[in-house]
């Protein structure tokens, strides 16, 4: 896959556009929706919920409670500019379709995606456009620098992270998209309700998640750009510390652009090591849309035969694994729908390198609880983790003990989350002994670290 483009459609004045919004729920920096009041003279701002992604494997409660909140949101911001959101479910590209007919639109814009399954519904709608002899655009606005902008001469796109970001951080943005003054819908046109959660999932939401939208992203924006980014370097593996942004949620959902959080903290003090992880995020994102199959596949083929365990598994999922920092991570992600990246990472080397458990069931657990449940950074990192991915060093392994000693010493992130625990102070912590954990109905390891760490090296 190329740069996202123009597609069939010529820049000029069209009288009613459909603009599809997907995972670009808000109404700044929005190319796709900005080109389409520029267009045409009506708009119909347009979210279908698809058939193919309730029914699979990528939906969650957790996520899909995050989006129809981002939903509300973005009809709100909508309905201030005299517009609204039309809401369809079915079929995706059916649906557009419906309503590109019901209004006479000559025009469809939507911003590019670089999943399998995005790129192949956008297939799917240039040809339905195409066979209908409407316009089509596909315009950036999911990253920072649109995927196939940036390649090697000996490939389609980097493998490497240093080299991309070496060139990422020499290429100029584009500027960022008008924001709406007025958004004009045709006369007559159903808008739709939103569903309530239990119409679109089984199963429940975390207890206590971050809420979706862009107003409760620009918050979070505004107050940690404020605050927080020039400690960033020295804090962000602070564990009970939490000083990330906790913005990747909106980032996946688009409730802010990559862009926008890029022009609120740039050339402010300790700003470039927090660019670096956008600049990760859109490394992953180019990834994937070069090889989509490497949301599921080993980039780099390793050999592995994974363990089947499912008791382990179990353990590992319901953070019970007698190693108190991997617990605290996973019932983070249990009650938040989120979990720490210094955390993320120790839990999946566990799973990966001590259970040496499947890294994609690692990935389908973090999608099934995660707010921020993104398949390029969700997948591909778990395949850095694990040894498959961009970079194959098999000595990547967390130590989960010296883990939670280094990045929580007085064991303030356990006690959060592991209430067994919660008597505990220091070093303690993370090295309960055997007579602490029978008094306290915590379990033992689940396996020893060096014991297994040692198998695993055995095996390369």
């Amino acid at each position: 896959m190329g740069a996202p483009g123009e597609g069939s459609l010529a820049s000029g004045c069209v009288r009613t556009a459909v603009i599809v919004f997907t995972r670009d729920l808000r109404v700044t920096d929005h190319p796709a929706l900005a080109r389409a009041l520029t267009d045409a003279e009506h708009v119909v701002p347009l979210f279908v919920f698809d058939d193919t992604i309730l029914a699979g494997t990528f939906n969650a409660p957790n996520r899909t409670g995050f989006l129809l909140e981002s939903l509300a949101d973005l009809r709100a911001a909508l309905l201030d500019l005299g517009g609204d959101l039309v809401l369809r479910r079915g079929r995706w590209v059916d649906e557009v379709m419906r309503v590109v007919a019901s209004v006479g639109a000559e025009a469809v814009f939507s911003s590019a995606d670089v999943s399998a399954y995005a790129q192949a519904r956008e297939r799917a709608l240039r040809r339905a456009c195409t066979d209908a002899r409407v316009g089509c655009a596909l315009l950036p606005g999911t990253t920072i620098i649109p995927p196939g902008t940036l390649t090697p001469g000996e490939s389609d796109h980097y493998k490497v992270f240093t080299p991309y970001w070496r060139r990422w951080s020499e290429v100029p943005h584009r500027q960022l998209a008008p924001t709406p003054i007025r958004v004009r819908l045709p006369d007559g046109i159903d808008t739709g309700s939103l569903p309530e959660l239990a119409d679109l999932v089984t199963g429940t939401r975390a207890t206590d998640p971050m809420p979706g939208g862009t107003r409760a992203a620009r918050a979070r924006l505004d107050a940690w750009a404020a605050t927080s980014v020039a400690g960033y370097d020295n804090h962000h593996d602070d564990l009970p510390g939490d000083a990330t942004s906790r913005l990747s949620p909106y980032l996946h959902f688009g409730c802010v652009s990559a862009l926008e959080v890029t022009h609120a903290i740039f050339g402010k003090q300790g700003a470039d090591p927090f660019l670096r992880q956008l600049c990760w995020r859109d490394f992953y994102h180019q990834i994937l849309a070069a090889r989509p199959d490497a949301a599921w596949n080993d980039y780099r083929p390793r050999g592995d035969h994974w363990n089947d365990d499912p008791a382990a598994l179990a353990a590992w999922q319901e953070g019970r694994t007698g190693y108190p920092v991997v617990d605290a991570g996973m019932r983070q992600l249990a009650r938040e729908g989120f979990m720490h990246n210094r955390a993320r990472m120790i839990v999946a080397s566990l799973l990966t390198k001590d259970l040496y458990i499947d890294w994609r069931t690692g990935a389908q657990h973090f999608l099934d609880h995660l707010l921020d449940g993104d398949i390029a950074n969700n997948n591909l990192n778990w395949q850095w983790v694990a040894g498959t991915g961009t970079d194959t060093n098999p000595n990547r392994i967390f130590n989960p003990t010296v883990q939670g000693t280094r990045f929580d010493p007085d064991g303030d992130y356990v006690r959060r989350y592991v209430p067994e625990l919660a008597a505990l102070r220091g070093a303690a912590t993370h090295s309960p002994d055997a007579a602490v954990r029978r008094a306290y109905d915590y379990p033992d390891p689940i396996v020893d670290h060096h014991d297994a760490i040692a198998a695993y090296r055995a095996r390369f």
